[in-house]
């Protein structure tokens, strides 16, 4: 069966939107700059070309309005507290957190397998452990039937 090319996801450029989210988000954390200017910014990127554009504004705007709500629920899945974390792996924690609550349409293994990839290239020496061992734990929670880790009644 043929997939209409509307429901054809290019995770090719789902990973170049996530890669600008999680450099707009750690700029944001620095710099506090809004929206507005971070996405004039971002599309200003020779990597906004190849980036899934609309998926990129969602991660951006949806992540920026939710941080609280998502700083909340991360606390349950890590061993640290979130004042520990560098800027960029908090920025993948959001991203991820929100893809796994939010984008069931992508796999929880490319969540977490996108997730570790960003952090290897952008975050400090063997942090993508630790971000791996959060998402996987919060992918037995909000992915629990997917990740076989569903409670039988």
């Amino acid at each position: 069966m043929k997939i209409p090319a509307k429901a054809r996801i290019d995770f090719g450029a789902r990973s170049n939107a996530r890669q600008l989210a999680l450099q707009a988000l750690y700029q944001w954390q620095l710099n506090e700059l809004s929206f507005a200017d971070l996405q004039i910014q971002f599309s200003q990127d020779k990597d906004y070309k190849k980036s899934d554009k609309d998926y990129f504004t969602h991660l951006l705007q949806t992540v920026m309005q939710e941080t609280d709500s998502l700083d909340v629920e991360l606390v349950e899945f890590m061993n640290r507290p979130l004042e520990q974390l560098d800027p960029v792996a908090h920025a993948v924690l959001w991203i991820g957190l929100h893809e796994l609550k939010s984008h069931i349409e992508t796999p929880y293994k490319v969540v977490l397998n996108e997730a570790v990839k960003l952090t290897k290239k952008f975050g400090p020496v063997d942090s993508h452990k630790f971000i791996n061992a959060v998402l996987d734990n919060a992918a037995k929670k909000f992915r629990a039937l997917e990740t076989g880790h569903a409670q039988s009644k």
